[in-house]
Formats: structure tokens, C-alpha cells, sequence
């Protein structure tokens, strides 16, 4: 995760800045106050697991998903061995008793604040510190890239989801606040991430609309409906239609039969065009 993106999301969420941040977008790394501080490959796996879960974590249940092989001792020992590593590298942000592991309270895990930043946007709480935020580059979007253990592949998709609906959350209080090429901004790396998401481009042609830009709308509506019909073999939903013109889709035409054009089913061909 970028700097700029991350830097602003801690400081959106009121993180005080001597505390330690466990940054897994662009890591895992664990950023202290002098710089970060890179995570010993034995103990990266295990530091993960226990973040991602957000809460206490059973010792037996997080030994036995880490190190599957070999049996319950020696699982238990490599834990054990993980721990010292952390330990030992000065990385002091997880706890351990007898039966459970966590994070601890004073440490922030980046997931989490991109998790809080995105609750408050999508329940309308957001701050003026929450507009601020800035993206640069799609790599942002990604939980921990390369890694393919099925719970990260699930959380990673989770996060994923999470900002995108964020995202546009974002572009249309922008919108709001007449903040329109930031607004453009923002539903542009949407669409960049997921190129055939209706909703991401739905918030792209309200953008341009608040801004006036017409002609900018009417591109990108027919890039879009060539995109679906290329890639999915599909027409563009109606809704979408009328978020860019105002105005409800065309009813579908008669098929002709005298040679003429025609235009069978409703969708977005050239009488959809025709309304621009």
C-alpha cells in the first residue's frame, strides 16, 4: 500500500504515531518509529494468521492450520520457535499466554484501518479526513500479493470488495462536496481495477456528469458497453442507461424484415445511441 494512501488512513483514523503498525498491503512489514522493520520469514506466516483474525487466536488451532504436517508436537514447537524470531528481531506487537495469541492493543494492523475507513463511508459517517485520502496505483487493492493460502485468498477478496464499494462511496461524497476531479480521480482507478464493474462505472459517469463533461460520459458509456459485448457477450443494464441520460431506455424496436436495419431485444445498440 502506498505511503500517501496509508499514511492518510492512519491519520483518518486517529492512530497515534508512536505505536506500532503491522502493514501486510505492502509487507508484511512492521513500521516503528524509526523506519520498517522486515518480519523473519519463520514468523511471517504465523503474524498473518493471527492479524487476520482479529481477535484471539486458539495456540493448537493456529499451530495446526500453520504447520498441517508432522503432528501436533512438532507443530506446537515451530510455534514456539516463530515467536522467538519475533522476539528476537525487537517485533513487539504480538501476545502469547499458555492457550491463545493476539495483537496487541497498542499496535495497528493496516487491515483493519482500511477496514474502519470503509465502514464510515459506506454508513455515511465519513470524515473530512476520510476525503482526503489519495491513491496512487491499483497495487493498493491487493492483500498480500503472492501469497496463496486459502485464508488469505478469502480475505484478500473480502478487502478487495471492501474498498471498491469504499471507493465509490468515496467519488460520490466527493461529488457532494463539488470536489469533481478528485471524483473522477477516484472512480477512474475503480474502473482500472475492475474493468467490467457496472457499479465503477456507474460512478464514473456521474463524476463527469457533475462536472458538465458530457461528451466525456458518452465515451465512457460506449467504451463500456463495447467492453461487456467483447469480453462478456452481454448489453449494459438499463439502470446504468438512465444514470447517464435521465431518461429510460429506448423501448425495443420492432424487428424489420425488408432488409433495414433492425435492432432485436432491448439493450444498448444504436437506438440507445440515438438518445445521446
Amino acid at each position: 500500500m502506498p505511503g500517501s494512501w496509508s499514511d492518510a488512513l492512519l491519520g483518518a483514523s486517529g492512530h497515534p504515531g508512536h505505536s506500532p503498525v503491522l502493514r501486510l498491503f505492502e509487507g508484511p512489514v512492521v513500521r516503528v518509529q524509526h523506519g520498517d522493520v522486515e518480519v523473519p520469514e519463520g514468523s511471517t506466516r504465523l503474524l498473518v494468521f493471527v492479524a487476520l483474525r482479529r481477535g484471539r487466536v486458539d495456540r493448537r488451532h493456529a499451530a495446526g492450520s500453520l504447520w498441517p504436517f508432522g503432528g501436533d508436537d512438532r507443530a506446537a514447537g515451530n510455534l514456539r520457535s516463530a515467536l522467538w524470531r519475533l522476539k528476537r528481531a525487537g517485533i513487539d506487537v504480538m501476545c502469547a499466554d499458555k492457550h491463545s495469541l493476539w495483537i496487541h492493543g497498542d499496535a495497528s494492523v493496516d487491515v483493519d484501518v482500511v477496514d474502519g475507513w470503509a465502514c464510515r463511508l459506506l454508513n455515511g459517517q465519513q470524515t473530512p479526513a476520510d476525503l482526503a485520502v489519495s491513491f496512487a496505483g491499483l497495487d493498493c487493492l491487493d492483500l498480500l500479493p503472492g501469497w496463496y493460502d486459502d485464508w488469505v485468498l478469502i480475505e484478500r477478496e473480502r478487502v478487495r470488495q471492501r474498498l471498491l464499494h469504499a471507493m465509490e462511496a468515496l467519488c460520490r461524497c466527493l461529488v457532494r462536496e463539488g470536489r469533481l476531479g478528485e471524483a473522477v480521480d477516484v472512480a477512474l482507478n475503480v474502473v482500472s481495477a475492475e474493468p467490467l464493474r457496472e457499479s465503477g462505472h456507474r460512478v464514473l459517469l456521474e463524476a463527469h456528469l457533475a462536472e458538465g463533461n458530457r461528451d466525456e460520459a458518452r465515451r465512457s458509456f460506449n467504451a463500456y458497453r463495447a467492453l461487456l459485448a467483447r469480453e462478456l457477450g452481454i448489453e449494459a443494464e438499463d439502470g446504468l442507461f438512465e444514470a447517464l441520460t435521465g431518461k429510460a431506455l429506448p423501448a425495443a424496436p420492432v424487428v424489420q424484415t425488408d432488409g433495414r436495419r433492425t435492432f432485436p431485444g432491448r439493450g444498448f445498440g444504436l437506438a440507445a445511441q440515438s438518445a445521446f
